[in-house]
């Protein structure tokens, strides 16, 4: 099979891949080896694992994930950055980017990309991204355009853009179903901190109970698959 991309320089670009579907890995892995100027130099599924991969392999980029086996993609994003500040990061999700992208972008990824996308778009992103250049769709730089000249974004109310990046990690996970001991578990935090967490959602969605929270967040994940 003949390989993608000319590559002068015989030099890959050498990934990371962090997500908690093998699936998914095996098929960006395949998608990947078939172009000749990038190579996947490990993969992970959860936040441990690629930050210990991250020691060992020194990747040059990192594709992440938001929904990890033991944690968040952003939080990942911010540890590798803390870690390395030369590595970038694109966050590969199937989470709409217009409530993701700032955040990750805040967290000190150069990129993101929607699962829904094509896969050439990912290779484009890459590659962006590798160059030094953000990946994001025009609607959100637009946006980030809009707040650098209007200064700070004004208080959104009632609204899940509100919540700070944990709150909206724990909304996320009641929206997927789990209970309070099992987003501690996944979070790695205690089960007072989750229960800390809901009040603070309910206070900032004006909610008034939690079966009306977990209402609000299963929607609101259904709505973004």
């Amino acid at each position: 099979m003949t390989k993608e991309r000319n590559n002068p320089t015989g030099e890959r670009v050498r990934i990371l891949l962090v997500d908690d579907h093998p699936t998914v890995r095996e098929g960006i892995a395949a998608l990947i080896g078939r172009q000749s100027d990038l190579e996947i130099c490990g993969q992970a599924a959860g936040i441990q694992d690629a930050l210990q991969l991250l020691d060992e392999l020194s990747p040059d980029l990192a594709v992440v994930d938001l929904s990890l086996r033991d944690g968040h993609g952003l939080d990942l994003t911010k540890q590798i950055k803390r870690r390395n500040t030369d590595i970038k990061v694109l966050i590969h999700s199937m989470y709409d980017e217009s409530m993701y992208a700032e955040r990750a972008l805040k967290a000190g990824a150069c990129g993101y990309v929607n699962k829904q996308e094509d896969p050439q778009t990912l290779l484009e992103a890459i590659r962006d991204v590798h160059r030094g250049r953000v990946h994001f769709t025009t609607a959100v730089l637009d946006r980030l355009a809009v707040r650098s000249t209007d200064g700070s974004p004004k208080p959104l109310g009632a609204s899940v853009e509100a919540l700070s990046d944990r709150e909206l990690q724990v909304f996320e996970l009641i929206g997927e179903g789990l209970t309070t001991r099992a987003i501690a578990s996944r979070l790695d935090l205690s089960m007072h901190t989750i229960d800390s967490h809901r009040e603070k959602i309910k206070a900032k969605l004006k909610l008034k109970n939690a079966a009306e929270l977990t209402r609000h967040a299963v929607q609101w994940v259904l709505e973004r698959r």
